[in-house]
């Protein structure tokens, strides 16, 4: 936007200095002509005074440019010239201004006893454009000047609208990540504050939907909590032992998939956490260990020794580690190897997965797809965290055999 108002100020502010420069360089040249005509006449008409006298001769050198008098008896004063058919018609008594070579001729007439006397002063083209190139050149850097004042103006005024949009548009990406308190300073023209104003608008009514949203799974929580623990009691109530404890277990389940319900439900309301992808990942392969070891797996892990915060919750992270690590669990044999890495990638983190198993084909890496029978959701379960954080999940073969899981992660 900076740019296009530079470039109509600078075609505006010289569409106007042509307008108003190229006449004033006319008028210049204009004037410059007729001082040096003017001048010559002058020239001419005090030699012609001085016709018919003795003084003639000394009125001729006098006069600091080139003058010609042709005399009635045919002789001819001063700087020698051509009689030219100016010359005859001046001598029938007219004064004349006539095209010369390299210049123009001024010629006055004067009458003596013996006849008409023809006085030419010549005016070359040097003086006629005396100080025009001169005039001109000044006139062309004022117009640059000025051209260059417009378009820093333009420039200022440009940044003055400019700098409050583009902070809208920071603020708009910051409400899009999650930061619900991100708001605009309203500044700039009336209509960009007014934008502003009604970003803010918008970002207080999203915060205030999203707390309404959280206390309504409050409130389905607490309703939940007494149709199952009456449930709960009747199955207690069952004469056959065998029965009442399927029909716990299964309500047990039920109460804990409505706690992941909500408690996930509550997590997206809450808005975007973050936490140390380090001490995670560590706290994550540490509890896979006991298991790797009991099956004879080599585990290498590599991790970084400094905190690496990434824009992801804990408890996201480890439900993305678990499942990348309970599919090499269930999808390759016992004593297969594994490799758990963990580095810095610009502002946030990558994570690797990697195992020499017989692989998997990266076109099933999608949700509820699976080749070994599993319900196919680990990878979504995966994809979801890293694309939470603003990254992105891959899948590719080893080089030397095996599946390898890459997880990006942004920083907070």
């Amino acid at each position: 936007m900076r740019r296009w108002l530079a470039l109509l100020v600078a075609a505006t502010t010289s569409l106007v200095l042509i307008a108003l420069l190229v006449p004033m360089a006319l008028l210049i040249r204009s004037v410059a002509e007729n001082g040096a005509m003017n001048r010559a006449t002058a020239a001419a008409e005090s030699v012609s005074v001085a016709v018919g006298t003795p003084d003639l001769a000394l009125a001729v050198e006098q006069v600091p440019r080139p003058v010609t008098v042709f005399l009635p008896d045919g002789r001819v004063l001063g700087a020698a010239a051509p009689r030219s058919a100016a010359v005859r018609l001046a001598a029938t008594g007219r004064s004349v201004t006539a095209e010369a070579p390299d210049g123009r001729e001024v010629l006055s007439s004067a009458q003596t006893s013996e006849g008409t006397a023809v006085i030419r002063v010549f005016v070359s083209d040097a003086e006629l454009t005396r100080g025009v190139r001169e005039a001109w050149a000044a006139l062309l850097v004022l117009g640059l000047g000025l051209v260059l004042l417009g378009i820093v103006l333009a420039d200022r005024l440009a940044l003055a609208v400019t700098r409050p949009v583009d902070g809208l548009a920071r603020v708009s990406h910051r409400l899009a990540s999650g930061d619900l308190a991100a708001r605009a300073e309203p500044g700039g023209p009336p209509e960009v504050r007014s934008v502003a104003l009604a970003l803010n608008h918008l970002a207080t009514r999203i915060d205030d939907l999203l707390a309404a949203e959280r206390e309504s799974v409050a409130d389905l929580s607490h309703r939940l909590r007494t149709p199952l623990t009456a449930l709960r009691l009747d199955a207690e109530a069952l004469r056959d032992p065998e029965e009442a404890a399927r029909l716990a277990a299964r309500v047990d389940a039920l109460e804990r998939a409505v706690s992941t319900v909500i408690t996930d439900a509550r997590r997206r309301s809450a808005g975007r956490e973050s936490c140390d992808a380090t001490a995670v990942v560590r706290e994550r392969v540490r509890f896979w260990s006991v298991l790797a070891e009991d099956q004879g797996r080599e585990v290498e892990v590599s991790l970084p020794d400094a905190e690496l915060p990434v824009a992801v919750g804990a408890a996201d992270l480890a439900a993305c580690v678990d499942a990348l690590l309970g599919n090499v669990f269930a999808h390759t044999p016992e004593g297969v190897p594994f490799a758990v890495r963990l580095a810095p990638r610009g502002s946030g983190a990558a994570l690797t997965v990697s195992d020499r198993g017989p692989g998997f084909d990266p076109a099933l890496a999608r949700r509820g797809d699976s080749a070994g029978g599993s319900t196919g959701l680990g990878l979504d379960i995966a994809r979801r965290a890293a694309e939470s954080s603003g990254g992105s999940l891959s899948v590719s073969y080893a080089a030397g055999g095996g599946a390898v899981v890459d997880v990006v992660l942004t920083g907070p």
